[in-house]
C-alpha cells in the first residue's frame, strides 16, 4: 500500500491482507502458556480484550480468543480455528503451533522501529485562557492563566527534547499565545511526515482546576479503554470488509496499552522531580478530544491544580515548571530508550 503508516511498538496501522490461510480442524490441544514455552517465544496476554501476542525472531503473531483471524507481522491476516477461553485460559489448536513454528524458524530481517517525531501540545491559548486561578498572595490579588503555564512548560520540554534528540522532529502545536481549535491540533499531529518504521508521540500539556480548593497533584490521562476509534477503513482491507471491526479493535487495543506505558513513564519522571511538593494522582482514563482523535498514541498531562493557592504559586514559578518539564522529559527518554533499543518489529528483542 502507498498510504503512510503510523507505527507504534511495532504495530503498523495499515494492514495488508496479503494472504488467507486455513488451519486444519484438529481440535484445541494446548494452552497459550504451554504453546509459548514449546515455541520458546515471548507471550503477552491481555485478559480484558482476550488478546494474545507471541513474538520471536522479530516475528509477531496476534490473535484473540474466539476470533477466527490472526495478524502475522502486523501485515498479513490469516484465518485460524478460533482459540477457546476455558476457565480463564486460552487454548489454541496444534495446527496454530505448527504454523507458528514455521514462521518463527526464519528470522525477520526488518530493522528496528524508532521514534521519528514528538509533538508537544500546549493546551488552550489566545482567546481560550483555560483555567484561571485567582488568589491573594502577600495581600495582592494575583491571577494565574493555564494557557501561559502550559506554554512555558511546553517550551521548556521542547528545549530539553531538542537537546536530547537533535535527529528527531520535535514540534509544538503553538509557540505563542494564539488560539487553536481542537481539530486544528489533531490536524497538525496527523500531518507530520514520518519515514518508514518511524513512530510519533503526542503529549498534550494542561493544568487542572477543581471546586475543592484543597485538591492538588499531577496526573496523566490516556484514552478510555471503553472507547473505540476507526483506525482502518474499507480501502485498507480490500475485499475483506468483514474483518474490519476485528482489525480496528485489535489496533485500538495496541494504542491503549502503549499509551498507558507512556503515561506510567511520565508519571514516574514527574514524581522523581516534585514528589515532596505535589502528590502523584496517578493515571486516569478519559475520552479527551485530542487524545481520542489523534491517530497515534497520545497522553494528556495535568501539571497541577491552579485552583489551589499553594500549588498555583508553584505553577507560577519557572523553576518549578522546569522540574515538571524535566520529569516529563526523563519519562519520555526512558520510554524511547525502551522502544528503540529493546523493541524490534514483533516485540522485545531477545
Amino acid at each position: 500500500m502507498t498510504k503512510k503508516a503510523r507505527l507504534f511498538l511495532g504495530f503498523v496501522f495499515i494492514v495488508n491482507l496479503i494472504s488467507v490461510k486455513a488451519f486444519s480442524q484438529d481440535g484445541l490441544s494446548i494452552s497459550i502458556v504451554d504453546a509459548a514455552e514449546k515455541l520458546n517465544a515471548q507471550l503477552v496476554y491481555e485478559p480484558l480484550s482476550k488478546t494474545v501476542m507471541l513474538t520471536k525472531n522479530n516475528h509477531s503473531l496476534q490473535f484473540r480468543a474466539e476470533e477466527k483471524i490472526m495478524l502475522v507481522d502486523y501485515k498479513t491476516v490469516v484465518e485460524i480455528e478460533p482459540p477457546q477461553l476455558i476457565r480463564g485460559t486460552v487454548y489454541v489448536s496444534s495446527s496454530l503451533v505448527r504454523t507458528a513454528t514455521d514462521i518463527f524458524t526464519v528470522k525477520n530481517p526488518v530493522g528496528h522501529y524508532k521514534i521519528g517525531a514528538i509533538l508537544i501540545d500546549p493546551g488552550h491559548g489566545g482567546k481560550d485562557a483555560g483555567a484561571i486561578g485567582k488568589h491573594t498572595v502577600n495581600k495582592k490579588k494575583v491571577e494565574y492563566y493555564e494557557k501561559d503555564i502550559n506554554l512555558r512548560t511546553s517550551q521548556m520540554l521542547y528545549d530539553k527534547l531538542r537537546a536530547e534528540y537533535p535527529d528527531k522532529f520535535i514540534k509544538m502545536t503553538r509557540t505563542s499565545d494564539i488560539y487553536l481549535s481542537l481539530e486544528q491540533r489533531v490536524e497538525i499531529a496527523d500531518s507530520i511526515p514520518l519515514e518508514d518504521e518511524e513512530a510519533i508521540l503526542y503529549i498534550s500539556i494542561h493544568v487542572n482546576s477543581a471546586f475543592d480548593k484543597k485538591a492538588t497533584g499531577f496526573e496523566v490521562w490516556y484514552l478510555s479503554q471503553g472507547y473505540r476509534r476507526k483506525l482502518l477503513d474499507e480501502d485498507d482491507v480490500g475485499d475483506e470488509e468483514h474483518l474490519l471491526p476485528i482489525l480496528n479493535s485489535m489496533l485500538e487495543e495496541e494504542f491503549t496499552n502503549e499509551s498507558i506505558m507512556i503515561a506510567k513513564f511520565i508519571l514516574d519522571g514527574m514524581d522523581a522531580q516534585v514528589s515532596g511538593q505535589s502528590p502523584n494522582r496517578g493515571m486516569k482514563e478519559e475520552e479527551w478530544f485530542v487524545v481520542r482523535n489523534a491517530n497515534m498514541p497520545s497522553v494528556l498531562v495535568e501539571l497541577g491544580f491552579i485552583s489551589n493557592k499553594e500549588e498555583a504559586q508553584l505553577l507560577g514559578d519557572d523553576k518549578y515548571l522546569d522540574k515538571l518539564a524535566t520529569g516529563i522529559h526523563n519519562g519520555l527518554v526512558s520510554f524511547i530508550t525502551l522502544f528503540e533499543k529493546s523493541v524490534a518489529p514483533g516485540g522485545m528483542a531477545e
